[in-house]
């Protein structure tokens, strides 16, 4: 082991975002090249494997073999200590002149502790080239910290256009850095059904291909490349394995029962003009189809249950999204079935909620109920908020932020994703000429909307407990960053759209407000974030 004599004045205080809860500068430094680490017997076996990885990289970065072995010792090197007063998630790091003691309370609370340990080493960690030269020093500190908000989500829709596993792994590799926990995979759509499920084959056969799509933002116009892709049952099972070993629970989204044209194009028999020849297609434009299930079937009810059971035995995190959002109910008005299931459930307009709103109320109730049995729990846009709405649900507040406010009041659990500030396929800037093609341009051509880009500092200044009563602040569960692909078809510009503006939200996730200062976050992102991002290939906007 290689230690660093103490010496007389502080260094240097490490950039790390998002920002710990509390970090003590002390005296001195201690050199982590070479350094032995071992882990308490009690650290479970998932956390001890991370510590493996971070030696091992170590070990190669460095130039210098690190040991790591089992042991209750803590008074030199670097030592892992289980800790259960120490909060969920959170970890406790204390480094001298001959010791490194982190303990935590759990294997998220390890994981993170080994990020930060990252962000305070050399940028080379973050690579595979030895980089003797670099120094190895990290200064003494104490370190005591916990995220503020247990769900700290990512969305990414794979459906306008489909992103390889392998690019999926990449930013899951870039939010576990970063300390997100949640992969909100959109998985389904009308442009695009991507998840394989043994008991209706026909859903990626026909519904994960569409014969073209639309250019720009010409609605009329369509480019006639066969476009698609699904991921296979055993790939979604390595990413869960790839997503579980950094410390994040993927959410997968089955969007209903709007949003479904790609399964109708796969089983006509589910919709509502399932007696016409060749009814459907999946979609090649964007927008919201008004082509929706037809849940006035009995046998379309017991479709959706069977997706959802199949769904369930594949992500075994305790959530399942199931939409809800944007639903034209038009054919329902004028479908026999779902006017017989209307008058059969006794449901009327009242309060200014259309019976046909009430019958997308029962759908939500019993796929709840009926995921319930398979111990999930759901999440649905705000929309499911109108009507009648069973105890237990979970809404995501994406019209702004008054769905969050009204469910939070109302005692429902809440995830805040406005896309006042949350929805990073909208331009970053004013200047169209200077950003990519997006979403917002399509508005402005349009004359809908264009004077209030979602900039960084826009962001970084999201409070998400604003105008929720302080009773109710308790069921804000955390925040998410949305990115819809409409106009986002290749990775360097996926991650152009997502970072830095992620980084952002990751504060507003883990810090407390006191905690936030936007001119030390760029200052960080300036000098040590986007060389993490350099090493990791990762593409990103610059500073303004």
């Amino acid at each position: 082991m290689t230690v660093f004599a103490a010496c007389s004045a502080k260094l240097e205080a490490p950039q790390i975002v998002p920002a710990p809860r509390s970090l003590e500068m002390g005296k001195g430094a201690i050199d982590f090249k070479g350094i032995a680490i071992c882990c308490d017997p009690s650290v479970d076996s998932l956390s001890r494997f991370a510590v493996e990885q971070f030696s091992g990289c170590l070990t190669k970065v460095s130039g210098k073999k690190s040991y790591v072995t089992t042991g209750a010792g803590a008074d030199k090197g670097l030592c892992f200590l289980k800790d259960d007063s120490v909060a969920p998630e959170g970890y406790r790091i204390s480094i001298t002149p001959k010791s490194a003691v982190v303990r935590a309370s759990d294997f998220n609370g390890f994981f993170y502790s080994l990020q930060t340990l990252r962000q305070m080493l050399p940028v080379s960690i973050y690579g595979t080239e030895p980089d003797s030269r670099a120094d190895w020093r990290v200064p003494c500190c104490e370190i005591e910290d916990a995220p503020r908000f247990a769900y700290r989500g990512f969305h990414l829709d794979c459906c306008r256009h489909f992103f390889s596993r392998e690019e999926i792994k990449k930013l899951l590799d870039v939010m576990s850095v970063f300390k997100f926990n949640r992969f909100h995979w959109h998985l389904t759509e009308d442009q695009g059904w991507r998840i394989e499920l043994d008991g209706y084959p026909r859903l990626t056969e026909v519904g994960a291909w569409r014969t073209g799509t639309m250019i720009g933002g010409d609605w009329e116009s369509n480019d006639g490349i066969e476009y698609g892709g699904f991921y296979t049952r055993d790939e979604i099972r390595d990413i869960l394995e790839y997503a579980d070993a950094r410390g994040i629970t993927i959410i997968p989204e089955i969007d209903l029962p709007g949003h479904m044209q790609a399964a109708l194009a796969a089983y006509p028999e589910f919709g509502c003009k399932g007696s016409q020849p060749q009814p459907y297609e999946v979609w090649t434009i964007w927008g919201v189809s008004k082509q929706v299930l037809n849940v006035g079937k009995e046998k379309t009810l017991c479709f959706l249950e069977d997706v959802l059971g199949e769904v369930a035995d594949i992500f075994p995190g305790e959530y399942i999204h199931i939409g809800g959002d944007e639903c034209p109910r038009d054919e329902w008005k004028t479908d026999p079935d779902c006017q017989r299931k209307i008058r059969e459930l006794g449901l009327k307009d009242k309060d200014g909620v259309s019976a046909e709103a009430r019958l997308q109320n029962y759908v939500t109730a019993r796929m709840q109920k009926f995921l319930a049995t398979k111990g999930k729990k759901i999440i649905g846009w705000d929309e499911i908020l109108e009507g009648d709405l069973a105890e237990g649900a979970t809404v995501m507040s994406w019209r702004g932020t008054a769905g969050g406010i009204k469910a939070a009041s109302m005692g429902y659990d809440v995830i805040m994703s406005p896309t006042t500030y949350c929805y990073f396929d909208y331009v970053q800037g004013n200047d169209l000429v200077k950003e990519p093609f997006s979403i917002t341009h399509q508005w402005s051509e349009n004359k809908e909307w264009i004077d209030n880009p979602l900039s960084l500092d826009k962001v970084y200044g999201y409070e998400p407990l604003a105008e929720i009563p302080a009773e109710a602040q308790k069921h804000i569960l955390g925040v998410q960053c949305n990115m819809w692909t409409e106009y986002i078809a290749e990775p360097d510009y996926l991650e152009y759209m997502f970072f830095p503006r992620a980084l952002a939200i990751s504060e507003v996730q883990w810090c407390t407000p006191e905690k936030k200062d936007f001119e030390r976050f760029t200052s960080a992102l300036a000098a040590h974030e986007f060389p993490i991002l350099d090493k990791l290939g990762v593409n990103y906007r610059k500073l303004d």
